[in-house]
């Protein structure tokens, strides 16, 4: 047989014969939506860079994650948008702050439908917007450094009252070392051990961030590359990875996920549990604005983009997509 009469086209010839040999599939189950609850509203209220995208008040959310359940998607990631913020974030460890009244409503009104999960970090509840307690440094440029040590004792008391909130999974996203090991410590020690930990393994200090900021209301002064990785940097990605599994971590995460495709593939070659990737904020933002513009087709996009990420070796997909999507693969 000559390399002529090797014909890959055989396979596209229709839709239906393409979507029979499709490699890669989603699933509304493989996604998950992240969701900010905000202190002080009865409304919702629109996010500006992220169209189609809210902060929910209190009551919303209810039924906000009963559109969830009904979509099939696997879970909700939960961010707070508190009214007062300090220097340590105390109110990530109220236990009538608003995410954890947020975590006891979505768990209420999910049921066994959803997995409930909670972002563990302190940037939404900080008064300068950092993942961490603040220390002096005179090696700083900024005359500050976060203070790894302390933020792992706020980790530790913010874990405990999320759980006792009743989140299924604490989404640890801070980027400290040693994090996982102490949660997953203070989780077995107070007697919450089927607590899940989704570890921010891969986070890198990235640009996609900023929609993400006003949908939070940051107040960030200065960046985090102290702590995040650097974009540069793919085989550190796997050191990273290795010592969440090591300290106990259930699933572990690359963010971004469009962008670093890569790391991606590399850690779900390599890792012992299961891998997810978050399309964050401005990987969204995009896409929305370019289609807003007619510059490209809106929904093949979304499509394209996110089956990407799972071609990259994604178990799982965190994507503010996640209903419109879930909707479209029940039709298709």
């Amino acid at each position: 047989m000559s390399r002529r009469d090797i014909r890959p086209r055989r396979l596209r010839s229709s839709p239906a014969m393409r979507r029979l040999v499709a490699e890669t599939r989603l699933h509304p189950a493989d996604l998950v939506l992240p969701m900010f609850v905000r202190e002080g509203i009865t409304d919702s209220v629109p996010i500006a860079s992220m169209p189609g995208v809210e902060q929910h008040s209190l009551d919303g959310l209810r039924g906000a994650i009963n559109a969830a359940a009904e979509a099939g998607i696997g879970g909700v990631m939960l961010f707070a948008v508190p009214l007062e913020k300090d220097a340590t974030g105390s109110g990530a460890t109220d236990p009538k702050g608003i995410l954890n009244l947020a975590t006891r409503v979505a768990v209420e009104e999910a049921g066994d439908a959803l997995v409930v999960q909670t972002d563990l970090c302190l940037d939404e509840f900080t008064d300068h917007g950092h993942c961490g307690v603040l220390r002096p440094s005179s090696s700083s440029a900024t005359g500050y450094e976060v203070d790894n040590e302390a933020t792992l004792e706020r980790y530790r008391d913010m874990a405990l009252v999320q759980a006792e909130a009743g989140s299924q999974m604490l989404g640890l996203s801070g980027m400290m070392d040693g994090q996982t090991a102490v949660v997953r410590e203070a989780l077995e020690g107070a007697g919450f051990v089927d607590t899940a930990i989704l570890a921010y393994a891969a986070k890198y200090a990235s640009a996609y961030y900023g929609p993400f900021r006003e949908a939070v209301n940051s107040s960030l002064v200065g960046d985090r590359r102290t702590y995040q990785m650097q974009s540069a940097n793919r085989r550190e990605s796997m050191l990273e990875v290795d010592v969440d599994i090591a300290e106990g971590a259930d699933i572990v995460m690359v963010k971004p996920a469009g962008s670093y495709l890569d790391v991606l593939a590399d850690v779900a070659a390599a890792s012992t549990v299961p891998v997810w990737a978050y399309q964050v904020s401005g990987e969204y933002a995009m896409i929305e604005a370019a289609a807003a513009n007619g510059w490209i087709d809106r929904e093949r996009a979304i499509d394209e983009s996110v089956l990407a990420i799972k071609r990259a070796g994604a178990d799982v997909v965190l994507t503010y997509w996640a209903l419109e999507l879930a909707e479209r693969l029940r039709l298709s």
